[in-house]
């Protein structure tokens, strides 16, 4: 008996995770024996439950990395040769990583170390800026301003990035007009820009092509043909990087 309950209810539980049960035609003093079989059995053994918890959660991650993967087939020239990011790194580089980012993401201030030390190791990549203001009206607002300094001077704008992304505090309007007029960029030009030509296509396309991605935080990143979610790290982006170039993909 206790061999029988421990393969139905594992039986059970494993496919009630994804599928609707049929009827299976069991009458109704079967279908209570079998319930009272399983419900025995997670009460016996509740941690099975983390076991189906952990496997829905593998599924619908690597649904996610295969959603990713189809849209980044399909929007490369979107992410890899906007007109509206910069470039960072060897302009040829072999390989590319574009990041999404908001200048108020604490995890996006950690991360700049990663992109800076990556950069300094490896001559040969090629890092896209892709601005993705999700955090607020002040997000919008210090982006706004970054845009309209990378049309004024975008030789500079590496620097500007890397002054308001490392600074502390919110990023807002007035703090990245600050970063702006000390690297010579007047405060009356960039409001110029920003009334002449303001950044409301370069967001839209960064927030089309998150939906195309599902992604739905920052920092996220294309490294080659995958998406990478969350603060990874420097260790697991150069992996991603010298697998691109072993394979042609991040995870080989």
């Amino acid at each position: 008996m206790a061999l029988k309950l421990k393969y139905l209810a594992a039986a059970f539980v494993a496919l009630s995770a994804t599928l609707t049960l049929p009827a299976f035609a069991l009458d109704d003093s079967q279908k209570a024996e079998i319930g009272a079989y399983i419900k025995e059995y997670l009460i016996a053994n509740p941690e099975i439950m983390l076991d189906v918890q952990d496997a829905l959660e593998k599924k619908q991650q690597a649904a996610r990395l295969a959603k990713a993967t189809t849209a980044v087939d399909e929007n490369k020239d979107a992410l890899f040769s906007s007109q509206y990011d910069m470039t960072l790194g060897n302009p040829k580089g072999d390989v590319t990583i574009v990041e999404f980012y908001d200048y108020n993401c604490g995890y996006c201030k950690h991360a700049l170390s990663d992109m800076d030390a990556i950069l300094a190791k490896d001559k040969n990549v090629r890092f896209v800026l892709k601005e993705f203001p999700i955090l607020g009206p002040e997000s919008l607002a210090a982006h706004k301003v970054s845009d309209a300094f990378r049309k004024i001077a975008p030789e500079k704008y590496g620097d500007f990035h890397r002054a308001l992304l490392g600074a502390k505090g919110r990023a807002s309007e007035d703090s990245a007009i600050e970063v702006a007029t000390s690297l010579g960029v007047g405060e009356a030009d960039i409001r110029a820009m920003m009334a002449k030509s303001p950044n409301d296509a370069s967001v839209q396309e960064a927030y089309a092509l998150a939906t195309s991605l599902g992604i739905t935080g920052t920092p996220s990143y294309i490294v080659g043909n995958e998406a990478v979610f969350g603060a990874i790290g420097e260790e697991a982006i150069e992996q991603k990087v010298a697998n691109v170039r072993s394979c042609g993909k991040a995870t080989c």
